[in-house]
């Protein structure tokens, strides 16, 4: 019920699960949301937006609603921040437009006796994501991020459908990039290694490129050193709160995350760093004062 709210109440399909909805439905919720991760210090929060595209959002029949999702989710985190910027002024608070990978593969054919079929075309991914950046755009974001890109194809679509959206309102944003490697190997759902990546969407000098989701902390940190090797801008990491146990929840504490990401900072390897699955507000604080240690006693960020 809170999924479907008064506005989809009669709505033929299942909600449940569609987390992005709820900007329309429980703003409420997702504010709260946005109030305790900044409590804890963050300084830049992401948008409610990671599956709001037609594409993604096609499995719960909301594709005509994606545009105001996008935007109504930008707006409460624009909001939070803003909240929080006037309460800390020397520590301003920054939203990020999260535009999620979508439930759709480019790259690779889901039918394994055609492997020539696709999905979804590049054409319908990139609209996808304009549609999506718009919205974002309109709500008030201060930079985009294009995140766990298992498939750079899928990454390079939303690349360009942001640059044409840029084109088209006459400004631009920032705009970040964060892979995700699917296991030890250190390669993407789509068969890229972390340098091969890197070379595959330099060309949108991102103001960062970085890694997120799929590892911890600790299983990451070989493939982040690979990008803080050869990327030409800043870096960023923000891990899941280590491996998920057999029930699909997180074990790592926030002590245990915050030392991980003090070590990427204290060595040199990254200028932002945060939480992905599994961490809590609790995580974020834990990292904010590592960090805060780190520069007390002469750390900066890493050298781009």
């Amino acid at each position: 019920a809170d999924y479907r709210g008064e506005r989809f109440a009669g709505h033929g399909r299942e909600l449940r699960g569609d987390h992005d909805v709820l900007s329309l439905t429980r703003p409420d919720v997702v504010r709260a949301v946005h109030e305790a991760y900044l409590e804890a210090g963050a300084d830049v929060i992401e948008t409610n937006s990671f599956t709001a595209t037609a594409i993604a959002q096609a499995d719960y029949g909301l594709e005509p609603h994606v545009r105001e999702m996008n935007r109504e989710a930008a707006r409460l985190a624009r909001s939070a921040a803003e909240d929080w910027s006037r309460r800390t002024p020397d520590r301003p608070r920054f939203v990020a437009g999260s535009l999620g990978p979508t439930n759709r593969t480019l790259s690779l054919s889901p039918d394994v006796n055609d492997p020539g079929f696709r999905a979804v075309t590049f054409a319908q991914m990139r609209d996808a994501y304009a549609e999506q950046a718009r919205g974002l755009l309109e709500g008030g974001v201060d930079l985009l991020l294009v995140e766990t890109i298992f498939d750079t194809l899928n990454g390079k679509a939303a690349i360009l459908a942001i640059e044409e959206v840029f084109a088209e309102l006459g400004r631009r944003v920032p705009l970040m990039l964060s892979m995700t490697v699917v296991d030890q190997s250190g390669r993407s759902l789509s068969g890229q290694t972390v340098d091969a990546f890197w070379t595959s969407v330099r060309h949108a000098r991102p103001i960062a490129v970085g890694l997120n989701c799929s590892l911890g902390g600790r299983q990451i940190r070989p493939f982040l050193e690979e990008l803080a090797r050869v990327a030409d801008t800043r870096v960023s990491c923000h891990p899941n709160a280590g491996l998920p146990n057999a029930f699909g929840g997180y074990d790592e504490t926030p002590d245990e995350t915050a030392a991980l990401l003090e070590a990427f900072a204290r060595e040199g390897l990254v200028n932002l760093v945060g939480g992905c699955c599994g961490t809590t507000p609790a995580h974020i604080a834990a990292v904010r004062a590592a960090l805060d240690r780190a520069e007390r006693d002469g750390v900066r960020p890493r050298a781009v």
